[in-house]
């Protein structure tokens, strides 16, 4: 295994984060809250391509892979960009591997609708929670052992449908009875590709957490540096300097994991899916602590809305509940290490 980047990779990381640092400051953050999404941003995110980076070639794509996908998702969440990237991703590359002439993966690919995956099965006509749900176009769920793409009304109009929640998430409740519904999979090769989309959901969020870690411990270590308290910086005492080489040595192991699942998904390994889930749950410790930590070390100003840890905190606690319980993802891991049959 050898997680260095080429140097085409090294080029996607120095434009991908050169464009998210230009196009989504804080600002651009602050403005999109509550909903959490900014058109004119996806509209930019959309010509660069990147929803649809790693779909093949002969089917309108970047032809890379998820090791690319998991670059652009590391620096979304390092800005806290405003758009679905994650969900459109994961949507448009599930649509594209259905066979089939009647799927809308082509629209998808160039861009013409905003695509995302219900994580969670159906049960009845209402897919709950669905991120992105708010403002997609066109939504993937599993009811049964159907996959069905249901295109009906979503986009900025159905942005009231929003849930309120505290990481800005466009997530809504989508009903399947009042829209265009078509058919995509059925029997086990539907649930296969309901699984595969989740996988990458959390491959990717994982990778998004990981930028969310590694800029909150940046504006932790810039106000521990410029704080003073008994005429020194409050970076000198040893509990606060404990605390960020924990933060820093957690974010590496994220860095590490978060790669491994996007480097295992493209190299087809069994265990992808597991390592997919493992950076997620990993990711997300890592982000709330050091967020947390650092909106701490702020002090009092740490709450308040003029500060931008804020920002990172409240989203790295909340981007990861959208999967659902972590202690029954905890559970499962065992047997999906050491059962086969598990996925």
């Amino acid at each position: 295994m050898n997680l260095d980047f080429t140097d085409d990779q090294e080029a996607l990381r120095g434009a991908v984060r050169e464009f998210f640092d230009k196009e989504s400051p804080p600002e651009v953050v602050r403005a999109a809250e509550p909903l959490g999404f900014d058109a004119a941003l996806w509209r930019k995110v959309v010509e660069l391509g990147l929803p649809a980076i790693a779909v093949p070639e002969d089917r309108g794509g970047g032809g890379a892979g998820f090791v690319e996908l998991a670059i652009a998702a590391e620096f979304l969440g390092r800005s806290l960009a405003p758009v679905p990237l994650i969900e459109a991703a994961v949507a448009t590359t599930l649509l594209t591997s259905v066979p089939g002439e009647a799927t809308p993966a082509a629209d998808a690919v160039a861009g013409e609708l905003l695509a995302t995956v219900a994580l969670h099965p159906v049960t009845g006509d209402v897919a709950r929670l669905v991120p992105a749900g708010a403002v997609a176009d066109l939504v993937v769920v599993l009811r049964g052992e159907e996959l069905l793409a249901v295109r009906g009304p979503g986009g900025p109009a159905g942005a009231a449908g929003a849930v309120p929640n505290l990481g800005a998430m466009p997530v809504a409740d989508r009903r399947l009875d009042t829209g265009e519904v078509t058919v995509l999979a059925k029997g086990a090769q539907a649930v296969a590709a309901h699984r595969r989309a989740v996988r990458h959901w959390e491959l990717l969020t994982g990778a998004a957490l990981l930028g969310i870690a590694s800029r909150a411990l940046e504006l932790g270590i810039d106000y521990v540096l410029d704080r003073r308290a008994f005429g020194v910086p409050i970076a000198g005492f040893q509990t606060v300097q404990h605390r960020l080489a924990d933060n820093s040595t957690a974010i590496e192991g994220t860095r590490l994991l978060a790669y491994k699942a996007a480097w295992a998904h493209d190299a087809g390994l069994p265990s992808a899916g597991t390592l997919a889930t493992m950076s997620l749950l990993f990711a997300s410790e890592t982000a709330f602590k050091t967020a947390s930590d650092s909106l701490h070390f702020h002090g009092g100003y740490g709450y308040t809305l003029e500060y931008d840890v804020q920002l990172y905190f409240r989203r790295a606690k909340a981007w990861p509940l959208v999967a659902g319980d972590r202690r029954v993802a905890y559970a499962r891991l065992p047997h999906r290490l050491f059962d086969a049959t598990e996925a």
